[in-house]
């Protein structure tokens, strides 16, 4: 597995004080993308939670995923959430260390008083002292909360003082992007009152045996359990994932669940899901893998559109778009790229792959954000991309969908509406229930390549 370290520096630890009768929030930033370019500190915001308890709770939420491995729990995690500012609304983020659980807390307008909301994305210093100290917030405390570093530290401190190294594995990175790809294809499917949100969610069963649901539908207001993927349910492997909404639990007014369509006698194939505990003024969101054992990374959602050259130059011009805008409009950036709205959502994708992109299921759009990592490696060290590559760059596949493998073996692509499927083991076993497998991802080259020879031999012929 393919990893580097991460090194994140901080002019001080972030940390919680009281100061003139009021408690006063500073949470330090990290080198991040601005409007303006790189920065080493960006300063977010500076100005006064509405809700001081709900957006502590919030907070703890995220950067318990940030920190916590469901799968092989004893190998411990510590990547620190990331925050973004999008002119109205903050937004922070985290990805579990097991690569199953996306959470997101989005403090909204109503949220925020007294303050403007920057523009750029970073890292945040959740510590554990912190950590501690906002768990004791209490629900008429006046919380001041700073996201960058104040002025006087910018001029008077030499260098950082607090850094951290993490390791970061590419199928962490790949996580991360392909979390957003598949909830582009989630709708509402429940909303649940507080009290039945509350009631459900205590009665989940802590670990992942035997008792666990894998299913739950709609019904009456609630969700009941069910075994089979009937139209309308949504996925609940591993429900013990969810445990970080107990954080927010109490200040819930609603539950939310996202799920993609489950068509009639599609069997029980686990998918993803997302959970969405509405609070005052903002939003907490837990997207979970179609297994606890199963990352996001394997997912495959985003390989159709690295695999090609056209999504590769859309993605370039719409990335100078994007304008940090909290709400990305797929038909006003179809407008002022001139593209048409399938190749816009075709680069949106390839964005999201590179931590340029992320997909809030409330609003059903994207948003834009800079993830600070190294994420063009998502698509270098991608395996079956890179096979994929491989057979084409060899010869070994036809326009007619016939592929040779690198051991000689014949494999046959077919195209049934649209979809490819193919002879091999891969297929066989997840029916694209993951992605294309390498040979469909090389014929889908192939294809496209011999269409766009096609296209220039009639433009250079003088037939359009």
């Amino acid at each position: 597995m393919t990893r580097s370290l991460q090194a994140v520096a901080y002019r001080r630890p972030s940390v919680l004080e009281s100061a003139a009768g009021s408690q006063r929030l500073g949470l330090e930033t990290s080198r991040g993308a601005t409007p303006s370019g790189a920065e080493d500190h960006p300063r977010f915001f500076a100005g006064f939670l509405t809700s001081p308890q709900v957006a502590s709770a919030g907070l703890l939420a995220v950067a318990d995923v940030a920190a916590a491995r469901y799968f092989q729990p004893q190998l411990r995690a510590s990547l620190d959430p990331v925050v973004t500012g999008n002119g109205d609304r903050l937004r922070f983020e985290s990805f579990s260390g097991c690569g199953g659980v996306y959470a997101r807390l989005d403090v909204l307008a109503p949220g925020l008083d007294g303050g403007e909301v920057g523009h750029g994305t970073t890292n945040v210093d959740v510590n554990n002292p912190l950590r501690e100290a906002l768990s004791r917030i209490g629900a008429d405390d006046p919380l001041h909360l700073r996201v960058g570093p104040e002025e006087l530290a910018v001029t008077t401190l030499d260098g950082p003082v607090v850094e951290k190294k993490v390791p970061l594995p590419d199928r962490w990175l790949r996580g991360f992007a392909e979390a957003q790809v598949i909830a582009a294809g989630f709708d509402l499917r429940a909303e649940l009152p507080a009290a039945e949100a509350v009631r459900f969610l205590r009665a989940l069963p802590r670990g992942g045996g035997r008792g666990a649901p894998r299913w739950v539908v709609p019904a009456g207001g609630t969700l009941r359990p069910t075994t089979r993927a009937v139209p309308g349910a949504v996925c609940l492997p591993g429900p013990e994932r969810l445990v970080a909404l107990q954080r927010v639990l109490r200040h819930a007014t609603a539950l939310r669940v996202y799920g993609p369509a489950v068509a009639p006698g599609s069997g029980s194939a686990a998918t993803a899901g997302a959970w969405e505990a509405v609070l005052p003024g903002m939003r907490l969101t837990l997207t979970l893998s179609p297994d606890a054992s199963r990352g996001f990374s394997g997912e495959g959602g985003v390989l159709d559109a690295l695999a090609t050259d056209e999504a590769a130059e859309d993605a370039e011009l719409i990335s100078v778009l994007l304008a940090w805008e909290p709400r990305v409009d797929v038909a006003d950036l179809a407008a002022a790229a001139g593209l048409t709205a399938d190749r816009v959502r075709a680069a949106l994708v390839r964005l999201g792959t590179s931590g340029r992109v992320g997909y809030d299921t409330a609003e059903a759009a994207y948003f834009h954000r800079e993830l600070p990592y190294d994420a063009e490696r998502v698509e270098r060290h991608n395996p079956r991309l890179r096979s994929a590559r491989a057979l084409v760059a060899a010869g070994a596949v036809a326009l007619d969908g016939t592929v040779t493998a690198e051991d000689g073996h014949v494999h046959r692509v077919r195209d049934e509406a649209g979809v490819l499927s193919c002879s091999c083991l891969w297929w066989a076993k997840y029916r694209g229930g993951r992605g294309p497998c390498k040979h469909a991802l090389a014929v889908r080259m192939v294809r496209r390549g011999a269409a766009v020879e096609r296209e220039t031999v009639r433009v250079d012929g003088g037939v359009r």
